[in-house]
């Protein structure tokens, strides 16, 4: 405050002096001291009240520049008053004087006073940077208000080490431009730039990732081996200030991501507002996502079933928290204890059901095929049955694309769960025509137990990553994206289908982690290595999404497709079913994956102890086909 009074006591003097053409003399003569002290008072309450003293120079902007020229302004046309009514009368001087006066004054404290916090602001930023050892030099993608935004908050921030030498941005106008001091460069010049400027990151807001331009440019980074960090918009600022924490690595799944899918809110909305949901499996990754999207139509109740005790707690808070006005209930159950169940049933009356609960891991289920039948098979029955019973409108289940001419225990125990809720479409006393729908896609990003945090820690361990195979790939989709596709399939479906979704292009695994290696700044084979491990058990290189004799018929949503399958007779099906479960009891994991594979015919065991089923099944074809030619 100080500091300002000075500058434009002196601004005033000067002025002053201007106009009387430095006259010494008659200036001091005159009523020189009583002028300036008036103004220079007028000027420190106007000051005061607009709270021109108060913030801090280092992040001074544009706005506190017109607000040192409004204050300016404001003192001028009130000096101008008081001047004319109570002063001028008493200590008369030239209205053509006090004029210039003003206006050289104008002209000269206010750019003293911006040039006082543009001195200061620069020489702090020089002091800061300029002390630290190491700098961080990076560009920041886009050239928009939003990149300005995130440039001024690294710029302004103690604790961050980084030099932002510029933007990178596709638009033209704006290329070779200069934006608060720093260059807008040509994305397509970027591997250029890199080279000269030696560029170490990369930094992109997250909303800024569905553009196709923008990922090129993602991969060419990591192709250059710039690491890539992310930013949250500028209204997720914690108290509008970027913290050092949000600043954060690229995830592989933004990557990944593709453009947001459209859903239909208005049927899905009709289809659960005022309903009652019960979701199995909720607090896993899946099950979840669905328990958050479901909320946000205003079901007249959800159910939250999981036998996972401390996950379902910290869904329940989230729940509580976020859906205060949704009831939301806790419901502790093994989908495998009938009795349970049949409680929540009895009590709870859901009207629409989600069925996410099942065991997914292919080795584990490989090495316990019985649990993966109790589960994914008898639960899933369970369920259906007491849908029947107790006349639930709609059953959706969760599958996957391994159930898709299976090559292992848990795909064929998924499988043989579809071919069951398919059958119940013809249950004699599905009187209420509950209508049965499953949804069937591949992996999806970032869940639990998944490729992609098991790559995340071998990173973080320093390696190596471990890949099963040099050619395998898989179909990723974000959990959001799925969700989003199952709780419209849920609106479009009559009974009896399965729906199968646009996965997109397959990934390579090898890929995968290559990229996952890069985005953390690393290289590949130096700094980490890639090991191949070798095919699990029951594990394919190539996952299919229909299976043999599979066709499939579209929707009116471009991502979601019906596949034409079998029709089965639920007699049949649940007497095979009834053998393998007793066959199960027993504790014959021998008979129990024969009779799977009876069941599921397409199912050919890979890398597995079971493979000798097959080989022995194929001789048996063999014999017999070598008896009818002998005949």
């Amino acid at each position: 405050m100080l500091v300002d009074i000075f500058i434009v006591a002196t601004s005033f003097s000067f002025s002053y002096f201007i106009a009387y053409r430095f006259e010494f003399i008659s200036i001091l003569r005159g009523y020189f001291f009583i002028y300036t002290t008036l103004y220079c008072a007028i000027t420190a309450v106007v000051m005061y009240i607009m709270r021109i003293h108060i913030g801090l120079i280092r992040y001074s902007n544009t706005r506190d520049v017109l607000r040192i020229f409004s204050s300016v302004f404001l003192s001028t046309l009130t000096y101008l008053i008081v001047l004319n009514i109570w002063v001028l009368p008493h200590w008369p001087i030239s209205q053509v004087t006090i004029s210039m006066v003003m206006l050289v004054n104008f002209s000269i404290s206010s750019t003293l006073l911006i040039l006082l916090r543009t001195a200061v602001k620069s020489a702090y930023y020089y002091i800061n940077n300029y002390s630290r050892q190491t700098k961080t030099v990076v560009l920041i993608y886009g050239s928009d208000s939003s990149a300005v935004l995130v440039k001024q908050a690294l710029e302004t921030s103690a604790k961050t080490n980084f030099e932002v030498i510029g933007f990178v941005d596709d638009n033209h106008n704006k290329i070779n431009k200069e934006i608060q001091q720093v260059k807008v460069y040509d994305i397509d010049k970027l591997d250029k730039l890199i080279e000269k400027r030696k560029v170490d990151k990369l930094i992109i807001m997250n909303h800024h990732l569905d553009e196709e331009a923008k990922r090129n440019a993602l991969e060419k980074c990591l192709a250059l081996g710039i690491q890539v960090l992310t930013v949250p918009p500028s209204d997720q600022w914690i108290y509008g200030k970027l913290n050092l924490q949000q600043i954060k690595d690229l995830n592989i799944e933004d990557l990944l991501q593709r453009k947001p899918i459209r859903i239909d809110t208005t049927r899905i909305s009709q289809d659960l507002k005022g309903k009652r949901v019960l979701v199995t499996g909720a607090a896993g990754s899946i099950g979840s996502e669905i328990v958050q999207q479901v909320l946000q139509y205003k079901p007249a109740m959800v159910i939250l079933c999981d036998q996972a005790e401390s996950p379902l707690h910290e869904l329940r808070l989230h729940v509580e928290e976020t859906f205060p006005d949704v009831p939301a209930v806790i419901f502790i159950a093994d989908i495998r204890n009938y009795g349970r169940m049949s409680k929540l049933f009895l009590d709870y009356r859901p009207e629409v059901v989600f069925h996410a609960a099942a065991y997914k891991h292919v080795p584990m289920m490989e090495e316990n095929p019985t649990e993966g039948v109790l589960t994914n098979i008898l639960g899933t029955k369970y369920l259906a049955d007491l849908a029947v019973a107790f006349d639930v409108d709609k059953f959706v289940m969760i599958s996957t694309d391994k159930a898709v001419n299976p090559s292992n225990v848990m795909g064929t125990t998924k499988r043989i769960a579809e071919i069951y809720i398919q059958s119940l479409k013809n249950h004699p006393d599905n009187n209420a025509n509950t209508r049965f729908i499953t949804t069937r896609f591949g992996n999806v990003l970032g869940s639990n137990g998944s490729v992609i945090p098991r790559f995340k820690a071998q990173i973080q361990k320093g390696g190596p990553i471990t890949v099963t195979h040099p050619e395998i790939t898989r179909y990723f989709m974000t959990i959001p994206e799925a969700v989003h596709l199952v709780l419209e399939a849920g609106t479009m479906g009559i009974g009896g289908e399965i729906f199968i979704f646009d996965m997109g292009a397959p990934v390579k695994i090898t890929d995968l982690a290559l990229k996952m290696i890069k985005l953390a700044g690393l290289q590949p084979e130096k700094d980490i290595k890639i090991v191949y491990t070798g095919l699990r058990p029951g594990e394919k290189l190539y996952e299919e999404l229909l299976n043999d004799g599979e066709n499939t018929m579209p929707t009116y949503h471009e991502k979601i497709k019906i596949s034409q399958v079998i029709d089965y007779k639920y007699a049949e099906v649940l007497a095979d079913i009834n053998e393998l479960l007793l066959l199960n009891n027993h504790n014959d994991i021998v008979a129990v994956v024969n009779k799977m594979k009876e069941i599921v015919p397409e199912f050919i065991s890979k890398n597995s102890e079971y493979e000798e089923l097959d080989n022995k099944v194929l001789t048996i074809l063999d014999n017999k086909a070598l008896t009818v030619t002998v005949s």
